[in-house]
């Protein structure tokens, strides 16, 4: 048996087929925080080609760009097709990042939506009101809208390096901010700074949704298809006056996202396997038509979009709008100008204003409405979010022009570099506080279906430990395999303060002896000797027919020839059918699979990953014992 001390092996993977649930959220909030550094070098890029040469700068982005077809074609400068063109892509991005927060991220549960959306609302609504209110009865007041959206990449980017050891669950409620704040921007951005509307055309643009709608009710999927009438609808809403972009978000908001479940993923392995014995091309493109559909459509479009307009689509926006020819005049003009103060003082005070307003009137009014953390890096990450760019440059080139626009860019960048220090600032003075000011009162959501029984599962550790680990998993899997040492470890490192459970998921498509290892584990629970089974069939992973099977079981002492009928009899095969049966329930599809608390631990898993999870769910255990007894 191997030993419990050893140094755990990474879990750096999965069973072939297994998906991996984590990186919807991790991988956008990690694409973003990398993002963040492109769109920066952008930023810097523009500037300096702005200042060494400004006319050529000016020139290239004002040249024209045709797209035609017979008589017909679209005609704009480069700026513009980047602006309202490849920006489609990014609002598309985020409609997709929001329907899947709703449809299986945190937001699944209704009432969690409203937290984030009302601070989203609170972190528009002041920075708004502030720019007014340096500009009412102006000519200006028109350029509000350059004073409201946050930077998600910028924002994210920064969070991630000065808020380093704030809790996950912060970086998913700003995500949620955001993606809030994209969502009215984008509203506004249709509606406030369109003009001349064509309403022929948007009624055919109506039109066109209205097929979508159809096609989508019918579960008709096909990729080209619903790309072909997203571009003709981007065609017929830009001849109508109204900013396209808003179709990109439309799109994204109409795309599914969805767990894939174990009847698909065994169904793609089957045809998979019918291919391997007989490669021809109708088998081919039938198993690669399996695979595509056991992922949702949300998730595939995702992966394919989101790297592109972060690290292409949203810094060449940057390079395309950021540029300025800085000079002591613009300064001197920008800093006693109503529009930069409007945008500068609206972001830096009136987004953490918004933000933490918003939740504290929440609060107010809803007495038994939890906090995902605490009070101080709340209002931190609301410091945070006053760092402005992509989307109020682009209200900012919609609303204004020439000098005033150039004083528009001054403010934003302003104060995308002033939210930037003073959320540094106020992180750091987070650090210095006790940790109940950081700590949040919400309870994280619970992603187990079917709780733990201490009656029916097998638990190694004290059923009255505040932290449960449990894991669904397959004695064939190598991944397992890799993981169990580790899992070892923890036990032993958190003692008393942790309960281990053990539940089977055999894969027996991939794994045709982990159906019977499962049930030979479970006829050695019933001589009282589960958990020593549990080790040896983990440390013979190479070994598991029946006869190896019968062979453990005299190791350790068991009657065998009960072992052996009870085997033969299939006694535990429907107790084998019960763990898999919850294994749905939760959404369970591959091995390892864990659960701290109930809460699904998503990524990667390796012993630092695990270790942190439950450290992280213990130091919740205490602060709300610690509540509860002042």
């Amino acid at each position: 048996m191997a030993d419990a001390g050893a140094a755990a092996p990474e879990l750096t993977g999965r069973t072939v087929w297994a998906r991996n649930l984590a990186l919807p959220v991790r991988d956008f909030l990690g694409t973003e925080v990398g993002s963040s550094l492109f769109l920066l070098g952008a930023a810097v890029a523009a500037l300096l080609w702005a200042n060494v040469d400004w006319s050529s700068y000016q020139s290239l982005w004002a040249t024209d760009f045709s797209i035609r077809l017979g008589s017909h074609g679209i005609t704009q400068d480069l700026r513009g097709w980047v602006n309202n063109g490849l920006m489609t892509f990014f609002f598309l991005v985020i409609g997709l990042e929001a329907r899947r927060e709703f449809d299986v991220g945190d937001l699944r549960e209704r009432g969690r939506a409203t937290l984030p959306l009302l601070a989203g609302i609170g972190g528009l609504t002041v920075p708004v009101l502030i720019y007014l209110a340096f500009n009412a009865g102006g000519s200006a007041a028109s350029g509000w809208g350059a004073a409201m959206s946050t930077d998600t990449a910028f924002a994210l980017g920064v969070l991630a390096l000065v808020g380093r050891s704030c809790p996950d669950r912060l970086r998913v409620f700003m995500l949620t901010v955001v993606v809030v704040d994209d969502l009215v921007a984008l509203l506004v951005i249709g509606i406030a700074y369109s003009h001349d509307v064509v309403y022929g055309y948007l009624a055919v643009a109506a039109v066109l949704l209205l097929v979508v709608l159809v096609l989508r009710s019918l579960e008709l999927r096909n990729g080209p298809l619903y790309a072909a009438i997203g571009a003709a609808m981007w065609l017929t809403v830009y001849e109508s006056g109204v900013e396209p972009v808003v179709v990109g978000l439309v799109m994204g908001l109409l795309t599914y996202a969805y767990p894939a479940t174990r009847l698909d993923l065994e169904r793609a392995t089957n045809l998979f396997r019918s291919f391997r014995e007989q490669p021809t091309p109708e088998l081919a493109r039938t198993a690669r038509r399996s695979l595509v559909l056991s992922v949702s459509p949300n998730e595939r479009l995702q992966n394919i979009w989101h790297p592109w307009t972060s690290y292409v689509v949203v810094p060449l926006f940057a390079l395309a709008n950021a540029g300025i020819p800085i000079s002591r005049t613009l300064l001197r003009h920008s800093f006693t100008s109503t529009v930069t103060l409007g945008i500068l003082v609206g972001y830096v005070v009136g987004k953490p204003v918004g933000i933490a307003g918003a939740t504290w009137i929440l609060t107010r009014l809803r007495p038994g409405m939890r906090l995902p953390v605490g009070w101080a890096p709340l209002v931190s990450s609301g410091v945070v979010a006053g760092i402005g760019f992509t989307v109020s440059l682009l209200i900012a080139s919609l609303a204004f022009h020439g000098e005033r626009l150039q004083e528009a860019k001054v403010g934003v960048l302003s104060a995308a570099l002033a939210a930037s220090l003073l959320g540094w600032l106020a992180f750091r003075i987070v650090k210095l506080l006790p940790a109940r000011y950081s700590a949040g009162t919400s309870e994280r959501l619970v992603d187990l279906a079917v709780p733990v029984d201490p009656k029916r599962d097998h638990i190694r550790g004290s059923d009255a430990a505040p932290v449960t680990l449990v894991e669904y998993g397959d004695f064939e899997c190598p991944y397992c395999g890799r993981a169990e040492p580790a899992v070892r470890e923890i036990v032993a490192e958190f003692g008393e303060d942790l309960r281990f459970v053990f539940r089977h998921l055999p894969l027996a498509d991939v794994h045709p002896n982990a159906q019977l290892a499962a049930e030979a584990a479970e006829a050695a629970g019933a001589q009282g000797k589960f958990w020593e089974m549990h080790d040896l069939l983990f440390e013979h992973q190479d070994a598991l027919k029946p006869m190896d099977l019968v062979g453990y079981a005299g190791d350790l002492g068991l009657d065998v020839d009960r072992f052996t009928d009870e085997l033969r009899r299939r006694v535990y095969a429907a107790r084998v059918a019960e763990d898999i049966d919850t294994a749905d329930q939760s959404g369970v599809t591959g091995t390892p699979t864990f659960f701290v608390n109930g809460r699904r631990q998503q990524g990667s898993f390796d012993i630092d990953l695990l270790t942190a999870a439950v450290r992280a769910a213990l130091q919740r255990s205490r602060l709300s014992s610690a509540r509860q007894g002042g």
